[in-house]
């Protein structure tokens, strides 16, 4: 297996020689701040970004690579830092005879791997991507407690969380017909005393 590249992280696939080919980024700080900032988090600790880049068939390529990132986010209920390990792998296919769905309800592909081929592949891109879709979407702090909120107009009792409920007012019902299963008038259900 040949040695990791490390300088480059664009490709071009029209020239590369048709053999695997490893790879692997570990951007300094500077690009970690720019791409924390562009995905709009607090920091990215560490990153690294490691794999290979194999031919399939005559013209497609396969990337199977590793993902290691330390991010920090804000916590959403404190604001608070947030550090997250995110450890995955990433597969991604590009195809030569890939076609991009048409149609105004065009059905997404089983297969999220695959894309076109371009004519340059930017491993630092497919890096960022896979970073952005593994950080947690509502990342919290351990000791964060989100308080029940109370809003009501003036001088109306605010709603609690069970008054809230689709089906309390049923609830409710079924409650009182347990308590008196004759009904409130103590009558037979036709009406007669007797």
């Amino acid at each position: 297996m040949p040695e990791p590249d490390r300088d480059r992280a664009i490709l071009d696939l029209a020239r590369l020689p048709r053999a695997p080919r490893s790879f692997e980024l570990r951007p300094e700080a500077p690009e970690r701040a720019r791409l924390a900032e562009a995905l709009d988090i607090e920091a990215v600790r560490k990153l690294r970004f490691a794999g290979t880049l194999e031919p399939e068939g005559a013209q497609d390529w396969k990337l199977v690579a590793q993902l290691g990132a330390t991010v920090v986010q804000p916590c959403v209920v404190t604001l608070a830092p947030v550090t997250t390990r995110i450890d995955m792998d990433v597969t991604r296919r590009y195809l030569a005879d890939w076609h991009e769905p048409t149609g105004e309800e065009a059905e997404m592909p089983e297969d999220d791997t695959t894309e076109a081929l371009p004519a340059r592949l930017d491993l630092g891109a497919v890096m960022a991507e896979a970073l952005a879709l593994a950080l947690p979407d509502y990342p919290r702090a351990a000791d964060a407690e989100l308080e029940a909120g109370q809003f009501a107009g003036p001088g109306v009792a605010p709603m609690t969380d069970d008054e809230a409920k689709p089906l309390a007012g049923l609830a409710a019902l079924r409650d009182r017909l347990r308590d008196d299963p004759e009904g409130s008038d103590g009558g037979s259900e036709d009406g007669s005393d007797g």
